[in-house]
Parts: structure tokens; C-alpha cells; sequence
């Protein structure tokens, strides 16, 4: 992403003070928030198909609607700008800018996002594009999805779609979207869109998927002006071992390989650790990397983005030692770790949000200390941190989450901290902006700083986002306990 003048040293007064140009930002994505999934010639994506499948997502919920910000993105905009936030990350439907996933782009579609980009520039606030979060279009799965090539070349003409029409306006550019989750929920363990369980095709996704994210790399770079940032996000895992047994170990190296390295291996380094290949030999002998394909792969990024939400507690599969599986993202009786489902993974102690996820921000210093050093030189943005917590309104219609203001208070702090510690952060994106559709938990889990009234579609800032803001307008963090 954009340059930003080198980092300041923290203020002994206040150890939480951020650099001057630091991106205070929200996040989002298409699917979940934009509705309208039948206007402008949008067709289904395979998160339409997966929503409408009986038991696929909680009671059967859909994002046909969301929060409706394709008609209200205007207001939507103009709450950001009342909260003071100064950057936006949202990401592009595929299938409303060229419904089939091949061939000429719908104007009005993407008349949709130039409308949302200007409106956003009006405000003060610096948009960041993600190409892929997780919605292919049908059409394109129906050929085979991403375990076959054809769709990193269809996704890369796409992204040049995408760059020539907002390119001479966006300079931040994100690819990809948590490719694990793409590749491994939505092709292992079949909890997310497209629902399939077949381990060996989730490693041709993640490499397809890796080989897109190069070709697209390429051909925005085609098509913007050099000043652009092109970046990734991914939703890297912090791995602790359940001790310091070999065994455990192992355990921690195998899932260190298939959440972190099937991806950043090739991303920043142009090659796969051989550790993975034999992890994985009893399902594919990797003969789908074909000759010149790392090299596609390892483009120059200008930035990295990290998505955190929980560390992970692992041990060898001893029977009498299993844990609950933390994928994270619901429950499924496949793995998502294909050749690693004798890996038990355990809840780690402390406080949980409503997802079940343990609250430990000593992970998100972790992980950004860890690209830090794999990827000297290299900005780093936190593209997605938050949690979801059961909120409800007072009787006055506000609504008081300090249970999230104290997380981010605690994120923020190790952000802060990492900064100190000389990692070049830049910018952080709360997850979410405002409540929307949790993907197969439907409309169940609330992620937003806005409050959303699912029946009327009503918008009410939580104290977390009056907070949250008030950081972004002074560069520094309030007080836990002060609700901004």
C-alpha cells in the first residue's frame, strides 16, 4: 500500500501513539454487506448457491439483502466520515462485474464500485480494493473451480478489468482475500462455499489460487500507474505446540506448513516447503505446478496484509489427548487440514468472544514480529482484527459493547508494540465496519462496529465505534473503559 514516512518512536507519556500517516480503516466484503444479488446483471456466485443449499448456513440465511449497501452506500460512507476513519477495505463481487467469470465486464456493475470509490475520495478516505473475498462466480465452479487452472487465468483478466476501471483512483490493491479459507473450508471441509470435501482438490485450490494471485499481480500492474500498492491478505495462523514433545512439535510444523507456508512459501520466497510436499504425498504428488509457475507466483508485493482473529494449540492426534478442532469457522466431520488430520487441535485458555475464539492480542504481535523478519523491508498492514460479540440495544436504542473495546484496546496495544519493536506497520482494518452475514453462520454472529437492526436495516454506531474512532482522530488509544 501507499508509502508512509518511517515509524516515530512511541511516546514515553503515552506508550500507545501511533505514526501521523497510520491508516485507521474498516473492512468488509461484498457478499456479506451489498445485497441486490439480482440487480445490474449480477449472477450467483457460489456463496448464492451455498447460502440457498438447505442446511448450509444457519437457518438458512442468505445474503440476498445483508445490510443493503448497494442502495445505501452513500449513507454508509457518510458514517464512516462521521467516525473519523480514514481508510476503507472492501472488496469487488466478481460475478456483478462479469457475471460469467469470462469475457466483457458489465458497465453498470462496475459504475456500482466507481459511484462507491468517488464517494469515498469526497470524504477524505482512502479506498482499498480486495478483488477476491471468497465469491466466485457459479459459472466459473461449474467448470471446476478453483482446483482447475483455468480459473487463476479467468481471475487474472478479471483483475485487469477491475484495475483499468478504478485504478486511476484506488491505489491500494488487495488480490486475495484468506486464500486458506477459499482453498481449505471451502474444498476440504466443505463449511464454506462451494461445500466440497475432497482433500487432494484443496491443495490444486491453494496453488491455483497462489498462481492467480501472481498473474492478477501482473496484469494490474499492466494497467495502473506505478504509484499503486498491490498486496495480499492473508489470514496467517500463529501455531503454538501443546508442549515441547517431538511429537508436538511435528504437529505444529505440519500446520505451520498448510495454513502459512502453502502461501507465503511461494508468495514471498517463490517456492513451496518441502516439508509440505511430504506431509501431503499420500494425496497428490503436486504435478499440477507446472514449470514457471513460481515464478508467477513470486511477484514484488509493495505491502503484506495480515488477518488475526486467535492462536492455534496443536498436538500429535494421541486419541486421548483431542481438543476441539479449531478451523475456526464451523463445524464439519472433514478436516481442513488435509494431510494432517491426526493433528489434535486444543482451546487455549482465557477469555472467548461469541465466536469461541480465545482472546490473545500476544498472537497478533506475534505474527506481525514473524513477517517482520520473514519479509524484511516489507509494509505491513492488519487487513482484518475484531470479534463478535452478542450485542443488543438499550432500551434508549444505544448500544455498549465494552467487551469489544477492551479487545481492540488490546489488539491496538500489540499493534503498538510491534511498531516499537521496528516492524513497519501502516494501518489496521477493525473487522467490520457493521454487523452483517457471518457466511454459514448467517445473521447469528455480530462482527460490526455499527450496530445493524436486521429488520429495518437501521444503522446505530456501538460505543466501540465512537472509541474506535476517537483513536483514529488523535493517534492515540482512550482509555478502555471511555466509550469515545
Amino acid at each position: 500500500m501507499n508509502p508512509a514516512p518511517s515509524v516515530q518512536p512511541a511516546n514515553p507519556a503515552n506508550p500507545v501513539t501511533f505514526p501521523p500517516a497510520f491508516l485507521w480503516g474498516a473492512a468488509t466484503s461484498a457478499y456479506q454487506i451489498e445485497g441486490a444479488v439480482r440487480e445490474g446483471g449480477r449472477t450467483p456466485s457460489i456463496w448464492d448457491t451455498f447460502s440457498h443449499t438447505p442446511g448450509k448456513t444457519l437457518g438458512g440465511e442468505t445474503g440476498d439483502i445483508a445490510v443493503d449497501h448497494y442502495h445505501r452506500y452513500r449513507e454508509d460512507v457518510a458514517l464512516m466520515k462521521e467516525l473519523g476513519l480514514n481508510a476503507y477495505r472492501f472488496s469487488v463481487s466478481w460475478s456483478r462485474v462479469q457475471p460469467t467469470g469470462r469475457g466483457p465486464a458489465v458497465q453498470v456493475g462496475l459504475d456500482f464500485y466507481r459511484r462507491l470509490v468517488d464517494e469515498l475520495l469526497s470524504q477524505g478516505i482512502k479506498p482499498a480494493v480486495t478483488l477476491y473475498h471468497w465469491d466466485l462466480p457459479q459459472e466459473l465452479e461449474d467448470a471446476g473451480g478453483w482446483p482447475e487452472r483455468d480459473t487463476a487465468l479467468r481471475f487474472a483478466e478479471y483483475a485487469q478489468i477491475v484495475g483499468e476501471a478504478l485504478g486511476d483512483r484506488v491505489e491500494n490493491w488487495i488480490t486475495l482475500n484468506e486464500p486458506w479459507c477459499s482453498a481449505f473450508l471451502g474444498y476440504a471441509s466443505g463449511v464454506h462455499a462451494p461445500g466440497r470435501t475432497e482433500p487432494a482438490a484443496s491443495l490444486r485450490a491453494a496453488h491455483h489460487l497462489n498462481l492467480g494471485h501472481g498473474l492478477a499481480a501482473q496484469a494490474l500492474r499492466a494497467v495502473m500507474p506505478v504509484r499503486n500498492s498491490i498486496a495480499v491478505s492473508l489470514n496467517s495462523a500463529v501455531v503454538r505446540p501443546l508442549s515441547q514433545d517431538p511429537a508436538d512439535l511435528a504437529a505444529a510444523r505440519r500446520i505451520d506448513d498448510l495454513a502459512n507456508g502453502v502461501f507465503h512459501g511461494p508468495l514471498l520466497h517463490g517456492a513451496y516447503p518441502e516439508t509440505l510436499f511430504a506431509s501431503t504425498s499420500s494425496l497428490t504428488d503436486w504435478s499440477f505446478v507446472h514449470e514457471g509457475d513460481l515464478a508467477a507466483i513470486h511477484q514484488p508485493l509493495d505491502a503484506l496484509g495480515l488477518n488475526y482473529y486467535t492462536p492455534a494449540l496443536v498436538s500429535a492426534g494421541d486419541p486421548g489427548r483431542e481438543g476441539p478442532r479449531a478451523d475456526g469457522h464451523g463445524a464439519s466431520d472433514h478436516s481442513p487440514w488435509p494431510g494432517a488430520e491426526d493433528v489434535a487441535f486444543h482451546q487455549t485458555p482465557g477469555d472467548r468472544t461469541e465466536m469461541g475464539w480465545t482472546i490473545d492480542p500476544t498472537g497478533l504481535h506475534e505474527l506481525i514480529m514473524r513477517y517482520h523478519r520473514e519479509a524484511p523491508g516489507l509494509p505491513l498492514y492488519v487487513t482484518e482484527n475484531g470479534a463478535a460479540y452478542d450485542d443488543e440495544p438499550n432500551a434508549d436504542g444505544s448500544v455498549h459493547d465494552p467487551e469489544r473495546i477492551a479487545y481492540l484496546h488490546g489488539h491496538l496495544s500489540a499493534v503498538r508494540r510491534a511498531l516499537t519493536d521496528g516492524a513497519d506497520v501502516r494501518g489496521y482494518y477493525l473487522w467490520s465496519l457493521m454487523d452483517n452475514f457471518e457466511w454459514a453462520y448467517g445473521y447469528g454472529k455480530r462482527f460490526g462496529a455499527v450496530y445493524v437492526d436486521y429488520a429495518t436495516l437501521a444503522r446505530t454506531p456501538k460505543s466501540s465505534a465512537r472509541w474506535y474512532g476517537e483513536a483514529a482522530r488523535t493517534g492515540s488509544l482512550p482509555a478502555p473503559g471511555q466509550r469515545g
